[in-house]
């Protein structure tokens, strides 16, 4: 991606940014036969394109630095052919780092996929999942309740994390607590 940043920015003199590079893979997953609902989210993310037609991704969901795969060519030497297969994600998902979605899966809707978690098989509704091999952890409505309770004695910051840059003493209440919840 860091290429066609700077490639963009040559051409233009102007950066691009994410909410524009997020735009322009919903339009070719749309464009490719794909189905993309509404405020979707896609950053740095990269997205097998070769059967764009194949993926199909619910509304609300964000999906951050991650890899989805609809295509497995481990025995292309040996059979001649690339299995394909979809991937589908739900309303209300949320998709954490570096996670790899693979071929042939849904993710259901209300669910949350914990950074590095490779999603070789189906996802429940309102499931939380980790890790690799993926497990289930809880359930969405579990781990909203539990972060709400959290909440009520965490650090809560109204701000956004740019925001907070340019205040010291919100900073000194994040360092001194060592976590907390920022907008």
């Amino acid at each position: 991606m860091n290429f066609i940043k700077k490639l963009y920015y040559k051409i233009t003199k102007t950066p691009i940014t994410q909410e524009e590079i997020s735009n322009s893979v919903i339009a070719a997953i749309r464009n490719g036969g794909g189905q993309v609902g509404e405020n979707v989210d896609i950053i740095e993310t990269k997205i097998d394109l070769g059967e764009p037609y194949l993926i199909k991704i619910g509304n609300d969901v964000t999906i951050t630095c991650s890899r989805i795969l609809t295509h497995d060519a481990s025995l292309k030497k040996k059979t001649g052919y690339t299995r394909v297969g979809k991937v589908h994600i739900g309303n209300n998902v949320f998709i954490g780092a570096n996670c790899i979605i693979l071929p042939n899966v849904t993710i259901g809707d209300n669910c949350i996929i914990g950074a590095g978690t490779v999603v070789a098989k189906d996802v429940p509704d309102n499931s939380v999942v980790a890790g690799n091999p993926m497990r289930i952890l809880s359930t969405y409505e579990n781990c909203v309740a539990k972060n709400l309770e959290k909440m009520k004695t965490a650090t809560v910051i109204d701000l956004y994390p740019k925001d907070i840059l340019k205040d010291e003493e919100t900073i000194k209440k994040l360092t001194e607590s060592g976590n907390g919840y920022v907008l």
